[in-house]
């Protein structure tokens, strides 16, 4: 197998290019996956210009199992691609929070020649997840990372019956709305026009307002999450009628330029920041579960997985005109 050729996807010249690569050969407890599915997510712009092996929202077949591995085999429907190691015995790995740990392998980390914009990806046996069979693979593919980030927050900071404000209805969002909504909380949703309010309703959306406007609400939340591509009017959010005092706010995206925030607003409203990244592996499994029994499905567009299929898609991604996540798909 070290020696198999495969298409591996990279930035280059600005642009995501095909190149040529090998597979390389299992560790004990590795398997090769034939990706089938790769959604596009910002974070693989981001590291457009690092010139790695871009993809890491990736579903396909096992085709061959390392040595060691016991509970996946040839043939299992899997994906993953974001999170892919950990020590195992830090105090991070030991309290279930192993996308903490300092020895942690990630995308745009390490393992750098390894992604699902690719022909093969190789996972860890531990470290990818078996897709449940209610899920379409295309689906699946936004779930990898978008799903398991949005379920991640939510579950560790909503209660039931709460209100829950989310801002933006994009890749994040309309899923942020749709896990909210089965969690049981009421979902209040912010947008920069109205021209979107009957999708977010159809989403799960209790209520719909806008962005220039939280104050016509008539009972504040209590989370405000963010999911748009720049943050909010915080003088206009950061109030009680609008976030409930001991509210939390929970970033999901990182626009670019710094998160200025009013430092008394926050201090006399005992509002907390609740900072987010891609759910440990057990959550990440509960995401699944929790979607396939709620039947959770992201909005998608198809493209080819290849140079022009790609293009196009991210093409659609920075106009903003793409619904909502873009999923390539192998020839």
């Amino acid at each position: 197998m070290s020696e198999k050729s495969q298409n591996i996807y990279r930035g280059a010249e600005g642009a995501i290019k095909q190149t040529q690569g090998k597979v390389r050969a299992l560790g004990p407890l590795d398997v090769r996956i034939k990706i089938t599915h790769s959604s596009l997510c910002a974070t693989d712009l981001l590291y457009l210009p690092a010139g790695i092996a871009l993809g890491h929202e990736g579903v396909g077949l096992i085709e061959e199992v390392g040595s060691a591995v016991q509970n996946l085999k040839i043939g299992d429907r899997v994906g993953g691609g974001f999170h892919r190691g950990s020590c195992g015995h830090c105090r991070y790995c030991l309290k279930g929070e192993d996308i903490f740990c300092s020895d942690r392998v990630i995308f745009g980390e390490s393992d750098s020649d390894n992604g699902t914009f690719s022909d093969y990806y190789i996972g860890r046996e531990t470290y990818v997840h078996k897709i449940p069979e209610s899920i379409a693979s295309e689906h699946a593919a936004p779930l990898q990372c978008a799903g398991a980030t949005v379920y991640g927050a939510l579950v560790d900071v909503v209660k039931p019956a709460q209100r829950v404000g989310i801002i933006g209805i994009g890749g994040l969002g309309h899923l942020a709305i749709q896990f909210a909504s089965k969690m049981g909380a009421e979902v209040v949703v912010f947008s920069r026009t109205d021209d979107k309010e009957k999708e977010a309703r159809g989403f799960g959306a209790d209520e719909f307002y806008l962005l220039s406007n939280p104050g016509a609400m008539k009972d504040p939340v209590d989370v405000l999450v963010l999911t748009g591509s720049r943050y909010p009017d915080w003088n206009a959010f950061l109030k009680p009628n609008v976030l409930a005092r001991n509210g939390k706010v929970v970033p999901l995206l990182a626009p670019h330029g710094p998160m200025e925030l009013p430092a008394g607003k926050l201090l006399t409203n005992g509002y907390d920041i609740e900072s987010h990244l891609v759910a440990s592996r057990g959550v990440h499994n509960d995401m699944l579960k929790f979607a396939a029994h709620h039947r959770i499905t992201p909005a998608i567009e198809k493209f080819d997985l290849s140079e022009e299929g790609i293009g196009k898609a991210v093409e659609k991604m920075k106009s903003g005109s793409i619904r909502y996540r873009g999923v390539l798909v192998a020839k």
